[in-house]
């Protein structure tokens, strides 16, 4: 019997994964990529002989028990040379100067944490004990069942677990994974995403192009690069095939986007299965801010290696309600490359920013004098803000490079920048969580935008996509 044929638009951690599930299940599977390099936000690229991650920093939950392990255990990634982090201190909250660890394991994040703040120990558990149970019925998402995390607000189970303003902002320290929101945050996403990191907490060697590679080669088709899809034709009601930016046009049976909803889109004709109204509704749908990043090159000697994250925020910045357009919240990741010495080798510095409509010259490689400034100054806030969590950063740097959301936009689709995709609202869960089912019955969706974002809920989302294309949920997964 021929093999069903799958076409992939996009190559995204969801669209490569999506790949495998159902090159695993028979298919003939094709992955077209518009860039040059597949991957996504797990394209990786080289400045000072040294390789940077766009996108892709740390991982939580890949320890047997932890939510990502039997996803990453089916898609072969866990033989990938992880390095795990301070068991002690994975992640620093630095605010005002004072220094507060996240531990890993849910007994000793609250242990670590009660040092500081004593009479907030029962809240600590309350916090930890929610986080776990939604972490322990992540996979109820599989049966169909909408976590009831998903109509709750984060902010308001925040509250309710402590009413000290200070450790509020410590366990909203890490947010730059996330972005809060006082009014719409769901606490399924704040507690599944907290809940992962504080299960465990890996890094990689090789970075996010080492799970390209890993996945792309479990894909029955080809991984195709330069091959930008202009258009998706349809007849009688289904997906007939694609045509690409060359004018090839490509047949299938199934066709799966892993690119953002408003792109897919663009190439649908007039005449779709999608109507406009699905359309409206979907464009309607608030994108999270764009994030600002400076590549740091490090002389040898200077940083010692820190295997922990450091999130350092400004005294008076509101978390749960930034004004993305001052810099007062940076997070700094270390790569685990080191120098022969064991001094760190490169670091990253993130911080929210979103698109400015005052930008000039916004095409790739005409910036515009207006944008560089921008810019130039927008890393010179963020080396001040970290030297007061990293002292001597500013002494320490080699080399650097920088992005904005525009980098994002350009090369990997995100809808205006976007670094989370689609922002979910728990006040309307079914109108912002998207299903991967279309209109067009052979059309699919995946990828960060649909459901949670992240190397977590992508992953899951990519399940989700592939049981809607199977009629059932791959029978090999848990």
């Amino acid at each position: 019997m021929e093999m069903k044929k799958a076409v992939i638009i996009g190559s995204g951690l969801g669209g490569l994964e999506c790949g495998v599930i159902l090159s695993k299940e028979g298919y003939d599977v094709t992955v077209l990529e518009k860039g040059l390099q597949a991957g996504g936000c797990l394209q990786g690229f080289t400045r000072g002989g040294f390789r940077f991650d766009t996108g892709f920093h740390y991982v939580g939950g890949i320890e047997e028990g932890g939510p990502l392990h039997p996803l990453f255990r089916y898609f072969g990634l866990l033989d990938l040379p992880w390095v795990k982090m301070d068991e002690e201190c994975f992640d620093e909250v630095v605010i005002g100067g004072e220094r507060f660890p996240f531990a890993m394991g849910h007994k000793r994040f609250v242990e670590a944490l009660s040092e500081r703040f004593p009479s907030e120990k029962a809240g600590l558990e309350k916090l930890t004990a929610k986080f776990r149970d939604i972490g322990d019925h992540i996979f109820n998402a599989f049966k169909g069942e909408m976590n009831p995390a998903f109509a709750e607000g984060a902010w308001d189970f925040l509250c309710s677990c402590t009413e000290d303003p200070l450790l509020r902002q410590v366990l909203s320290g890490t947010s730059l994974k996330l972005q809060l929101d006082r009014e719409t945050l769901p606490l399924y996403i704040f507690a599944q995403i907290s809940n992962s990191f504080i299960c465990s907490s890996h890094r990689l060697r090789g970075g996010g192009p080492a799970i390209v590679e890993k996945l792309a080669s479990q894909i029955s088709g080809r991984v195709r690069t330069g091959a930008g899809v202009a258009r998706i034709f349809e007849e009688d009601g289904l997906v007939k095939a694609v045509g690409l930016e060359s004018g090839e046009r490509i047949e299938a049976d199934v066709f799966i986007s892993d690119i953002h909803p408003v792109a897919l889109f663009s190439l649908l004709g007039e005449d779709s299965g999608v109507r406009k109204i699905y359309r409206r509704r979907i464009s309607s749908l608030k994108n999270s801010a764009g994030m600002f990043t400076a590549n740091i090159l490090l002389k040898e000697g200077a940083i010692p290696y820190r295997g922990r994250n450091i999130f350092v925020h400004s005294p008076e910045a509101d978390l749960w309600g930034p004004v993305p357009e001052k810099t007062g919240s940076v997070m700094i990741h270390f790569y685990p490359e080191t120098w022969p010495d064991g001094s760190a080798k490169a670091v990253d510095l993130l911080s929210p920013m979103p698109i400015s409509d005052e930008w000039d010259g916004t095409r790739v490689g005409r910036r515009g004098q207006k944008y560089l400034a921008l810019k130039e100054s927008k890393a010179s806030e963020c080396l001040d803000l970290a030297e007061t969590g990293l002292p001597g950063l500013k002494d320490a740097v080699e080399g650097i490079w920088t992005s904005t959301p525009l980098s994002w936009r350009d090369y990997t689709a995100s809808e205006g920048g976007s670094a989370y995709g689609i922002m979910k609202d728990w006040r309307n869960p079914l109108g912002s969580v998207i299903s991967p089912r279309t209109p067009v019955p052979n059309l699919f969706l995946t990828g960060q935008n649909l459901n949670l974002h992240g190397i977590l809920g992508t992953s899951m989302t990519s399940f989700l996509t592939a049981g809607a294309v199977l009629g059932r949920m791959p029978s090999t997964l848990l």
